[in-house]
């Protein structure tokens, strides 16, 4: 018999805060009495245009395969990530979201007691993986709420396994120009890697868009994530996928679920891959969301993180508990956005920018809530 109170597991797991995300539709309609279809969700980044029709288009003819398990390697996914961005098959990892390449490279490469550096008001996750593997958190103070590469490159230390990036940041939106990371990536040493998460790459300007990738091919120990769940619409689907020189794809490969992504995901990400009619869509109307947004921010006088991403970071009030009053009285009124007080910023919220008609509603529920 089990001894009375007895924990399992290590303390350092035992201490992770699990991840929280968006509330669900149907939650806040149940929670609050309100129409599911009258709800407007601008909680968790997702493309408010949908998926493709590509992609349904492909999930359907690969229904008939579903009896079977999925291609282990992707070899189709793989092919087509392959050419687009000019790297052998074997430098490409494929993973249930970004967010299971960001663990997976956690996993890999950092034992207990080895240290991972990232930034103040970085992606959760990367203080979850830190976690689950008992590594030493190194957080870096943010700069202007975002990266401060100089002084992150000044923290790694002797046991230092793993420097993770967000490009564009989420949760604030912030950007780093190709020149900043690329003089970052000279300083570090060589038996460090580098996660580049690039989630919200598709969202950049042109002004800002540079080729990550060719970075990849001078640095061994760079490793650049990306996901099919916010441009190209396929959040529910979760695919990810990881660009890397063979010596670290093989270490990843090595503990990477076998099937990890399924197959009516691996369908659907080779037809959202070649659908840029639907990428130029979603990027145009993220850009003239944004201004939708920004322009009734600077009406209501409140203060902004200008963002790259398909999400804008703004300050709804002065005292601790103005993120979450705010918040309620949002969901109140059917809009769902995110409070990030769990990211040491309790007055703000993260507002996920969707069609012209869910931006109006927000924005006329933000104005009430304020007043």
């Amino acid at each position: 018999m089990a001894e009375q109170g007895k924990q399992f597991g290590p303390e350092y797991v035992r201490a992770i805060s699990p991840y929280v995300a968006g509330k669900p539709i149907a939650e806040v309609a149940r929670e609050f009495g309100l129409d599911e279809a009258k709800i407007v969700k601008l909680a968790s980044n997702e493309n408010p245009l949908g998926m493709p029709e590509s992609a349904r288009t492909a999930m359907a003819a690969a229904i008939g395969e579903l009896g079977r398990y999925p291609d282990a390697n992707g070899f189709e996914l793989k092919a087509a990530l392959s050419a687009r961005y000019d790297v052998p098959a074997d430098w490409l990892t494929l993973g249930n979201g970004s967010n299971d390449i960001l663990e997976i490279a956690a996993h890999a490469l950092v034992k207990p007691g080895e240290s991972i550096v990232y930034a103040e008001y970085s992606f959760a996750v990367y203080a979850l993986a830190t976690q689950e593997v008992g590594a030493r958190a190194i957080e870096v103070k943010a700069r202007d709420y975002g990266h401060d590469l100089h002084a992150m490159a000044a923290a790694i230390a002797p046991d230092t396994r793993l420097v993770f990036i967000a490009n564009p940041n989420n949760p604030t939106g912030t950007f780093l120009p190709a020149a900043e990371i690329e003089r970052f990536l000279a300083k570090v040493p060589a038996d460090v890697v580098v996660v580049l998460d690039e989630a919200y790459n598709e969202y950049l300007d042109a002004e800002q868009q540079y080729e990550s990738v060719s970075w990849v091919r001078k640095y061994p120990n760079l490793l650049v994530s990306r996901t099919f769940s916010k441009a190209y619409g396929l959040a529910g689907l979760r695919v990810g996928y990881a660009v890397a020189q063979p010596a670290l794809t093989d270490l990843l490969n090595r503990i990477r679920q076998p099937f990890n992504v399924n197959s009516m995901a691996q369908a659907a990400a080779v037809a959202a891959l070649g659908d840029a009619a639907f990428l130029r869509k979603s990027a145009e109307l993220n850009r003239e969301g944004k201004a939708q947004l920004v322009a009734a921010f600077d009406r209501l006088g409140l203060q902004y993180v200008p963002s790259s991403g398909n999400f804008v970071l703004v300050r709804v009030g002065d005292d601790d508990d103005a993120g979450a009053r705010i918040n309620l009285a949002l969901l109140k009124q059917g809009v769902i956005v995110r409070p990030v007080g769990n990211y040491k910023l309790p007055q703000w919220l993260r507002v996920t920018i969707g069609l012209p008609e869910e931006n109006e509603a927000f924005i006329k529920a933000l104005e009430a809530a304020l007043q």
